[in-house]
């Protein structure tokens, strides 16, 4: 059985030393990395985990950065670990959707590269609104021209909060892909539970193109939400950990034992993501 995690997160080892100044340097970033047990990693590492884990495959990407500048020189460490390890490393590119024409060049520089997706967006901390059309009509009209997924973070309007929650709740993701048909999303985090209003006709009819990823599942939902959410979408929900919030050996253990059936099983850790990135 072939395991894709769809949603890991590498950075330069030079930014790991110097994590204090980028901490000053970006708002939302001192909002997830301020803290001693926020773990950074870089692609030997996550190799490393890969290796021991039994993971195949994984998307990565490093941090939805305010400053383009910083989104590059990360991308830049992305491409690199894709051409040390081909096969291994899928990577997105970062961008600061504010930041324009600049963007959609970014985004071309990098898909023309090898990088198969663009994200994860983190509307709350890049300071603008996932249904603002100005920002966003020419970041989806890239990532459909190159056929690439788009994700974005999502979250969940009610329960616990933690930090960098945000606001990208169901209701403003449907907003959005109502006014991007063409567009291939992925909703990071279970899309806050947009997946439970697909039940829904007219909900399940302008989500034909959303994807659902899995990551940090353990600090958001009972493990039930995988044969429940997995059978319902079942070519739709991608197995994901957030790594290094989630490591992924315990938690597919977890996945193995929640009632789950065995093709669903294999769907969401590996062949819908396979399918999806046309691997």
């Amino acid at each position: 059985m072939k395991i894709i995690d769809f949603h890991t997160h590498i950075f330069p080892p030079d930014l790991i030393r110097n994590k204090e100044e980028y901490l000053k340097r970006d708002r939302w970033f001192e909002v997830l990395y301020s803290s001693p047990r926020a773990k950074m990693v870089t692609a030997d590492e996550l190799i490393k985990v890969m290796d021991e884990d039994g993971v195949d495959a994984a998307v990565t990407f490093s941090f939805a950065w305010s400053d383009l500048g910083i989104c590059r020189y990360c991308n830049d460490y992305v491409l690199d670990a894709m051409r040390r390890y081909p096969n291994r490393i899928i990577g997105f590119v970062a961008i600061q959707p504010r930041a324009g024409h600049e963007a959609v060049r970014e985004i071309e520089r990098c898909i023309e590269a090898g990088m198969k997706g663009i994200g994860e967006l983190m509307p709350n901390g890049q300071g603008y609104a996932l249904d603002d059309e100005d920002i966003m009509t020419p970041i989806v009209a890239a990532a459909i021209a190159y056929d690439v997924p788009l994700m974005v973070h999502t979250s969940e309007p009610v329960g616990h909060n933690y930090r960098g929650k945000g606001t990208i709740s169901p209701g403003i993701v449907y907003n959005f892909i109502q006014h991007h048909p063409e567009l291939t999303l992925v909703c990071s985090h279970w899309g806050g539970g947009l997946p439970f209003y697909e039940l829904m006709p007219e909900v399940r009819e302008a989500a034909v193109r959303v994807y659902y990823d899995t990551a940090a599942t353990p600090y958001l939902y009972d493990i039930q939400i995988f044969p429940i959410v997995g059978e319902l979408l079942r070519y739709k929900v991608l197995f994901g950990t957030d790594y290094p919030l989630v490591r992924p050996k315990p938690f597919i253990e977890k996945i193995k034992h929640s009632g789950l059936s065995k093709r669903g099983l294999e769907r969401i850790l590996g062949e819908n993501a396979e399918r999806l990135l046309k691997l």
